[in-house]
This record gives C-alpha cells, sequence and structure tokens, in this order.
C-alpha cells in the first residue's frame, strides 16, 4: 500500500464529506516517486466547534507515525461543511517550491 493510500485510510476514520490527499513530493527537491510532501483537504463535521489547532492536533494525532517518519511535510486544509459550502468547494493552491538548499 502506498503512503499515500495509508493516509487516505487513516483520515476516513474522520467520516469525512470531502477527502483529498494530493502527493505534492513531485513539486520539491526530493527524488522521484518520493512520498514525503502531502496536501489534505479534509470536509467533515467532527471539527463542528473547533478551532483550527484542535483540528491539526487530531489529523497528527492520526496521522503520528506517518509523521514520525517518512512525511517531512503536510499541508491541511479542514473545514466543516459549512465552511467548505461557504468557500464554494476551493481550497488554496500549493506555493512554488522555494528550492531547499539549491
Amino acid at each position: 500500500m502506498t503512503l499515500q493510500a495509508q493516509i487516505e485510510q487513516k483520515l476516513a476514520a474522520l467520516t469525512p464529506d470531502v477527502l483529498q490527499v494530493e502527493n505534492e513530493s513531485h513539486m520539491h527537491n526530493v527524488p522521484a516517486n518520493s512520498e514525503t510532501h502531502f496536501k489534505v483537504t479534509l470536509v467533515s463535521d467532527s471539527f463542528d466547534g473547533l478551532m483550527p489547532v484542535k483540528r491539526h492536533q487530531k489529523i497528527y494525532a492520526l496521522l503520528a507515525d506517518e509523521l514520525s517518519g517518512p512525511v517531512h511535510a503536510l499541508a491541511l486544509h479542514l473545514y466543516t461543511p459549512s465552511e467548505w459550502q461557504a468557500r464554494g468547494g476551493e481550497r488554496p493552491n500549493s506555493p512554488n517550491c522555494r528550492g531547499g538548499g539549491q
């Protein structure tokens, strides 16, 4: 199972309305086919009443193994269904890599 699939499987525990896990490793200075940089967009009722820090902590707890090892960067875009609807179903684009030492 790929690391991306592992992340998707673990985040499914939050019964998301929307779950997008994107491997953005190719946008960074890493070997081909790496799984080190991810962007997660997750919409779930489980975020109701939670401040952004608490939402992030929920994700960090679910992905503790991945974050302590292979995952170098994790961009999180976490919304309640009403927040997602208010955004028109749009999440921010990732910035271009700045090169990391190049």
